[in-house]
């Protein structure tokens, strides 16, 4: 492994941050793309950073030049109605043209980072009764053609596709799909918005369950399926389990020593939200608080069976309250060292 060269999409975002010093500390070399600023990641000096666009084709054919394995870890990921080009753009055409780069380069594999969403389970309902059995999916979930599915998710079924296409005409990929990634990050993006959102002391949340995975797991998952062994054509889930989203902020606010929200919005109020949010949007071109997507998640019980990966890496995934726990402590560091001022000021 000492001789490979690592290329790797969305190396600012919560997997590429932390993917990308664990590649370095493996002693390979590594060359990432970015778009508009080198991520500030500590410890990966030696990194070779790309500027370019994801799409840009004669840019990603001489940036996978020598190199032996590709991590395509960039992706958007938005419930706007206003994004719904941008996420066919970003994440279908981004993944064909990063597929259609590694086909030049043989012998290149590739890992991509899907999503649980392009299983197709849990498409957008109205209403669940109440006590539903959770829908239990993993990696043989077929995509129902017939449901109503989200933009993102349908964007993240498409780039699988074109992963497949790719593994048709000879390439060596596997494809992870984690669950809500956890880690702590900029915590106005992403899924860390939620621990801001109980660092907030908001009184309301919406009632439903929702599947997390830590951040360590996935890039742990990712780097063994990837360079340790030769595995192709396999996806795997990584999930690490289910927590009503009540129960997950009440603990991140008990982490923080803040005030848990108490007060659950109806499923009649939050159809109410969504269609006034969706209005106010068409009429400003604001990106809506809430979405027809958001406001109906986590109202059918799912979840996602992460045993296939387990037997492939014999890794043992993280329970949720340690992840919680240690991001909720490293979040409160970054805010203190935030706060204080610079040496010799």
């Amino acid at each position: 492994m000492k001789n490979s060269m690592i290329f790797v999409t969305g190396g600012s975002g919560l997997v590429g941050s932390f993917l990308i010093p664990a590649l370095v500390a493996r002693g390979v070399r590594v060359r990432a793309l970015y778009r508009q600023q080198v991520p500030e990641i500590a410890g990966t000096e030696s990194v070779e950073w790309v500027e370019g666009d994801l799409r840009d084709t004669t840019l990603l054919n001489t940036a996978l030049e020598g190199v032996t394995h590709v991590f395509h870890c960039a992706g958007l990921v938005s419930y706007a109605p206003q994004d719904e080009e941008a996420l066919l753009q970003v994440n279908v055409e981004g993944t064909a043209a990063v597929v259609d780069a590694c086909l030049r380069q043989p012998g290149v594999r590739l890992c991509q980072v899907s999503s649980v969403a392009a299983l197709g389970g849990g498409a957008t309902e109205t209403s669940v009764l109440p006590g539903s059995q959770p829908q239990v999916l993993d990696e043989n979930t077929k995509w129902d053609l017939g449901a109503e599915h989200g933009a993102y998710a349908t964007s993240k079924y498409l780039a699988e596709l074109e992963v497949w296409r790719g593994v048709a005409e000879g390439l060596l990929a596997v494809i992870v799909c984690p669950s809500v990634i956890l880690g702590p990050a900029d915590w106005k993006r992403s899924s860390t918005r939620l621990f801001r959102y109980a660092w907030q002391q908001h009184r309301f949340y919406t009632p439903g369950s929702v599947n997390f995975v830590d951040v360590r797991d996935v890039v742990a998952s990712m780097l063994y399926l990837t360079l340790d062994t030769q595995l192709t054509a396999e996806r795997y889930v990584l999930s690490a389990g289910s927590l009503p989203l009540q129960e997950f902020l009440a603990r991140a606010a008990a982490c923080f020593g803040r005030r848990p929200p108490t007060v659950a919005v109806p499923d009649w109020a939050a159809e109410g939200i969504w269609r006034l949010e969706h209005l106010r949007s068409l009429l400003t071109g604001a990106r809506p608080l809430i979405t027809k997507d958001t406001a109906r998640a986590g109202r059918r019980p799912l979840l996602y069976r992460a045993e296939k990966v387990q037997r492939a890496t014999g890794l043992a995934l993280r329970p949720l309250q340690e992840t919680i726990a240690w991001c909720c402590a490293e979040l409160q560091t970054r805010q203190q060292q935030a706060r204080e001022p610079a040496a010799g000021n």
